[in-house]
């Protein structure tokens, strides 16, 4: 059975990671620096296309997550692409030629999971689900619409609920954010996916961080100590390379 929820070790630290998108230097500066006995390491997706290492970036981290368990690999709307198709897919383009690569790819990317959860922190790639309780989590199927809530959605610094949808991404204000925290009974949600998104929302309750030089900006990393539970933006240390 794929495992859709990780849960994060109650001892040592976490690095949570945002979208590298193909580029590999940033993954292998953050597992060089941060990949230890006592820390997870958390990259929140979209580890191909837009970069010019994509399937570089990808086999590296699938290789080490082999031989390390605490290396969290969550599913990007960009591994997605087989289910829903996104744009760029360069790196999904480059496959097109070798039809047994792409499903390889497909098979290995259907079975990375959506969420992880801290000590008072939710992590995933895009945005929540609409499911009251944490464990329903593991019943979310490719497709659905909660699995395209959280490889897809969106939040905006405004009140409101569900609030329509752009370019195919459903968007969702600070009422719906709160709603879903409130039922997981979690303080903090840290995410990638939107690179407009203001770092942070919601009173500092909503995180948001990219790894990735593809967007012409610093390099972000959110380094976090398991031991304490999280209340707010303010207990993860933001590092900028």
């Amino acid at each position: 059975m794929t495992k859709r929820l990780v849960r994060l070790p109650k001892k040592g630290r976490a690095v949570l990671v945002g979208d590298t998108h193909g580029d590999y230097q940033a993954s292998r500066l953050v597992i060089k620096n941060y990949l230890r006995r006592n820390t997870c390491v958390v990259f929140l997706g979209d580890y191909v296309d837009r970069g010019p290492d994509s399937r570089e970036n990808i086999d590296y981290l699938l290789k080490l997550r082999e031989k390390h368990e605490n290396l969290v690999l969550l599913l990007g709307n960009h591994e997605g692409f087989p289910v829903v198709e996104c744009s760029p897919c360069d790196f999904w383009d480059e496959l097109n030629t070798s039809p047994e690569t792409t499903s390889f790819y497909a098979e290995v990317f259907s079975k990375l999971p959506l969420v992880a959860i801290g000590n008072g922190f939710l992590a995933v790639h895009g945005g929540l689900p609409d499911v009251s309780r944490l464990k329903q989590i593991e019943e979310i199927q490719p497709g659905d619409e909660q699995w395209v809530r959280i490889t897809w959605g969106d939040f905006k610094d405004k009140p409101g609920d569900y609030l329509g949808e752009f370019c195919g991404r459903p968007r969702f204000g600070k009422d719906y954010f709160e709603r879903i925290m409130k039922s997981f009974h979690l303080n903090v949600l840290v995410r990638s996916h939107d690179p407009v998104a203001p770092e942070r929302m919601y009173d500092d309750r909503c995180l948001t961080i990219f790894t990735s030089s593809a967007y012409g900006r610093d390099r972000k990393i959110a380094l976090v100590n398991l031991e304490r539970r999280v209340r707010s933006a303010d207990d993860f240390e933001i590092i900028a390379f």
